[in-house]
């Protein structure tokens, strides 16, 4: 079970997530994906939370997808109840309303690459190794390791990882932008509470409008981030006031095209 295996902490505006399978080297299971998804949203449901650090515990910060919990599956469970749900859980983390940061405190390799990937930031120590080990088991990457991060660092460097298993060390990883700072050993978590106060600092609701928007830029979930960006606007107008206080009272709305 996965019980305790995604931990919660909330100080003040930022919630800290952690990985909490070390013996695993943090790697997933289909419990630990649902209960990433249930934290996600605890967390989203929080409106004073403002910024989420995602970080493990122990050596790494995830080495993916636990072997054992997929190794045996049918080809349409894998697919659907492993890949896709999968998947979905990663595009949850990706779409919280607040900023995310991934602090790398170890390796972050296949599913754990992908997942630092669905952050907004990525800090790491320097002694980490991230890649996409998955071709060499004679897999492919599933949770969007061919999809977000060919979008969000671009396909040569993931052609090099998937295609040539290239690995790459904290200060490789910086220089091709797969991260977005290095820090000493045993200092992300600090690092990552550092930055966090300071996005915690700008408006909250800026925040999350820029997200959908530089999200929207990067060709990552058009529709919904225009359709969430268009909802937000139109609740904050005396239109729709109106139109939820005519449907109540059972008449025609007067609508005054007031913003």
């Amino acid at each position: 079970m996965a019980e305790g295996r995604i931990r919660i902490g909330v100080d003040g505006a930022v919630a800290i997530m952690t990985i909490a399978r070390p013996e695993k080297l943090n790697a997933f299971d289909i419990d630990m994906l649902k209960a990433l998804a249930s934290a996600c949203d605890e967390i989203e449901a929080d409106r004073n939370v403002r910024v989420v650090i995602l970080t493990g515990e122990g050596k790494a910060f995830s080495a993916g997808g636990d072997i054992k919990a997929w190794g045996g599956m049918d080809a349409p469970a894998f697919g659907h109840d492993w890949v896709r749900f999968g998947h979905r859980v990663f595009e949850r983390l990706a779409t919280l309303r607040m900023p995310v940061i991934a602090a790398l405190n170890g390796h972050a390799l296949g599913g754990g690459l992908e997942l630092a990937a669905a952050a907004d930031i990525r800090l790491a120590e320097a002694q980490i190794k991230i890649g996409l080990p998955e071709t060499s088991l004679g897999m492919v990457p599933g949770w969007s390791g061919t999809q977000r991060l060919v979008s969000r660092f671009g396909a040569q460097i993931v052609r090099r990882m998937v295609l040539g298993g290239e690995m790459f060390t904290a200060e490789a990883a910086l220089r091709e932008g797969l991260v977005d700072a290095v820090v000493e050993t045993g200092t992300v978590l600090a690092a990552a509470r550092d930055y966090a106060a300071r996005v915690a600092k700008r408006g909250p609701a800026a925040l999350e409008i820029s997200k959908l928007m530089l999200a929207s830029a990067n060709g990552e979930d058009n529709g919904s981030a225009v359709e969430a960006l268009g909802s937000i606007l139109v609740a904050k107008t005396g239109d729709l006031k109106e139109g939820v206080a005519a449907f109540s009272e059972k008449r025609e709305a007067q609508f005054k095209g007031e913003w």
